[in-house]
């Protein structure tokens, strides 16, 4: 195990929690790249690769950790947009309903 790429990826990892409890809370794509986060993708792609064909080890769960996290904050990336564009985004009202009383979905 390389203990300093197991580090990097641990710190890296321990924004994403942050960062999709705040993409959940506020339905909003308002500072999310989504270029960006298909870049951290592809590098935790190649990351699992390189484990995978030349170095096996339980780093290799990090990098799929970090992976799934991202998947997770992309998805919800797609998901407020929707909201956003369906006039349900960071203006609606609480409780998950929308202006107009209608309910919002989580999806």
């Amino acid at each position: 195990m390389r203990i300093f790429e197991a580090a990097m990826l641990f710190c890296f990892g321990a924004a994403w929690p942050v960062n999709i409890y705040k993409s959940l809370k506020s339905r909003s794509t308002g500072g999310k790249s989504i270029l960006f986060l298909f870049v951290l993708e592809t590098g935790y792609v190649f990351g699992i690769l390189n484990k995978l064909f030349y170095d096996r080890d339980v780093v290799m769960f990090l990098y799929i950790l970090n992976f799934l996290m991202v998947m997770v904050d992309i998805l919800l990336f797609f998901r407020n947009r929707r909201l956003e564009k369906a006039g349900g985004g960071e203006n609606a009202g609480k409780n998950g309903r929308a202006d107009n009383g209608t309910r919002r979905f989580l999806y």
